[in-house]
Parts: C-alpha cells; sequence; structure tokens
C-alpha cells in the first residue's frame, strides 16, 4: 500500500490509532491513549511557545527506507517548510521528531525509528514515556537535553 491511498481511504479515517506503513508497505496500528494524546499536546505547545520561527506538526508523515513512519510532534523551520511545502509525505525528516512511547512500543522500535529520522535528516530526535519523561538524541547517541530547545524540561506532567 502507498501512503495517498492510507490517506484517501474512507475505512482508515477516525480511527483511534496512529497508522504507518512499514518497509513492505504493510499497515501498522498503535493505539493512543488519552495521556498519550495529552503529552502529545503539551510537547506540541512548549515548542510552539519557544520556536516562533518554525512550525510545529503533529501527526507528522516521513518516507523512510522503513516505509512511512509518523512522529507525533515534530518541529520544522521555515526553510523546512519552503523546501517540503504541500508534500505528504515528507522525504526528508524535520529537524526535531518527537515519538511518545506507549506500551506497544519496544525500546528497539523507538531506536529503529531514531535511526530511519536521522538518516531522512533529523537533527534531534526524542522520546516521551508514559510517565512524561522526556529523552534527548542526536546521531551521536543520548544528549542531557535538546541543542535546539535547551529550556525544554526533562518531564512533561500530563493531566490525562
Amino acid at each position: 500500500m502507498k501512503w495517498d491511498e492510507v490517506c484517501k481511504d474512507s475505512l482508515l479515517q477516525d480511527l483511534p490509532y496512529k497508522i504507518e506503513l512499514n518497509e513492505w508497505g504493510n499497515i501498522v496500528m498503535s493505539p493512543a491513549s488519552n495521556r498519550h494524546g495529552n503529552l502529545q499536546t503539551k510537547i506540541a505547545f512548549y515548542l510552539m511557545s519557544h520556536m516562533p520561527d518554525g512550525t510545529v506538526l503533529t501527526e507528522c508523515s516521513v518516507d523512510t527506507t522503513k516505509g512511512v513512519k509518523v512522529a507525533d510532534v515534530a518541529w520544522v523551520s521555515a526553510a523546512f517548510l519552503q523546501r517540503n511545502r504541500g508534500t505528504t509525505p515528507y522525504v526528508e525528516a524535520p529537524e526535531v521528531c518527537v515519538e511518545i512511547q506507549s506500551p506497544a512500543n519496544s525500546d528497539a522500535e523507538m531506536a529503529d525509528k531514531r535511526s530511519v529520522y536521522f538518516a531522512r535528516g533529523a537533527r534531534e530526535c526524542w522520546l516521551c514515556d508514559e510517565d512524561g519523561k522526556l529523552s534527548f538524541f542526536s546521531r551521536q547517541g543520548k544528549m542531557d537535553r535538546s541543542q535546539l530547545f535547551p529550556a525544554m524540561p526533562a518531564r512533561i506532567e500530563a493531566e490525562a
């Protein structure tokens, strides 16, 4: 299956799942809890509040060597938008890709997602666990804090 087919398929609209494609074009679905959505919103709000010259996207699709992956939250610069405006999925990864890990996601799966985002040009990948703890990664590995957003807290408090 191709990503544009997924986007146009009326049977796949309004599902309570995050949809991605694996490297063979098979649909992969992950259920999202209300807590997941709350963490996603808080991270997006923080990014919008602290880097006004870029744009924040939720459910940002990226065409990778392992299928279409969908970052829960992404931050893109104006230059990125100029290069990629109107493209779905993006052929390059946003500067910051954030994944909120659900119980169905293994650490190996999250590491694999980071590697395909970095291979497509991401500068940082963040991982938020279910307790709201953030981990920051560059191509070189784990960082103490984000280099692009150094004031980003290491924990997000979720209400849901």
